[in-house]
């Protein structure tokens, strides 16, 4: 499993406050956060998570780089809702939080909530993007919330010049009936496990998953460890198994073949230890045999 280490980005901006997301717009990300925070220290238990808010007077890191989900829970329960997005500025400072990771062999990743209209230009964000490919940072973008302005363009814009090796991603996620976080489930965001596909995803429904969704067992192990340890547990005994049985086939037709060569020996009676070897044949002469002594 990949050895990560994400900083995840909220936007705690005044639009934060719509209810178009159930149950609002902050709400959805909060409950987002801890899907993600889930996905990726299951994937790798020596994954670390930090977060951070880009709304008010400017981003603010409010949990550094950690396994601990309370800090993380904790730190979702203080954000405030206040002022604007800084959607650079956010990117930016995230950016030296996964600078100053203790182990340097996870890689970095940032994960923005955008749910308010973006006040950089397109320039902007291209220049910074490529500031961040020289790091070797990876970016994921959830736009939601704007999804009709040109958010859009300008987070594909962002993606085209930071992306290597489809590292990077865009889940457009419109309004609608389902939880935010419902809907990220089968998203590339969501790591190794989430999807087999890259790049950009709607966000509908399966949100670029079919069926299974390209999960091993058919359903999101995040959503049920416990279930998804006992089918992989009961896959690997079943492998065993199969194996063992077929390790007793091959060692009876050995035994088989080797049985054929001394079966011709088999009809032959074995000897009493008592038996002498010479037989005493006296009995058996003829008295012509005897010395004429007469």
């Amino acid at each position: 499993m990949v050895l990560e280490a994400t900083m995840i980005v909220v936007d705690n901006s005044e639009s934060s406050r719509n209810g178009d997301y159930l149950p609002t717009r902050f709400e959805a990300q909060a409950d987002a956060v801890s899907l993600i925070y889930s996905a990726k220290t299951q994937a790798n238990p020596e994954s670390s998570v930090g977060l951070m808010t880009m709304g008010g007077k400017g981003p603010e890191v409010l949990v550094t780089l950690t396994t601990d989900y309370g800090k993380i829970l904790t730190g979702l329960h203080d954000t405030k809702i206040k002022g604007e997005a800084h959607l650079a500025t956010g990117i930016q400072v995230a950016g030296l939080a996964l600078k100053h990771r203790q182990n340097k062999s996870q890689r970095q990743r940032i994960i923005v909530f955008v749910g308010s209209p973006i006040a950089e230009d397109e320039k902007t964000l291209v220049k910074l993007a490529k500031k961040m490919k020289k790091n070797n940072v990876a970016v994921d973008f959830v736009n939601f919330g704007e999804v009709e302005s040109d958010n859009t363009q300008k987070l594909q814009a962002f993606r085209e010049a930071i992306n290597s090796s489809d590292n990077s991603h865009i889940v457009t996620i419109p309004p609608g009936p389902q939880l935010l976080s419902d809907r990220l489930i089968a998203t590339p965001i969501m790591g190794e496990t989430g999807s087999s596909e890259g790049g950009t995803g709607t966000g509908e429904g399966g949100a670029g998953g079919e069926g299974s969704g390209g999960f091993e067992f058919g359903f999101d192990p995040n959503l049920d460890p416990e279930l998804a340890m006992a089918l992989r547990m009961s896959m690997e005994d079943e492998k065993a198994r199969v194996a063992r049985a077929e390790k007793d086939k091959e060692e009876g037709e050995k035994k088989e073949a080797a049985g054929e060569g001394s079966s011709n020996l088999g009809n032959i009676k074995e000897e009493d230890e008592n038996t002498p070897l010479l037989k005493d044949d006296k009995t058996d002469k003829k008295d012509d045999d005897k010395m004429d002594i007469a």
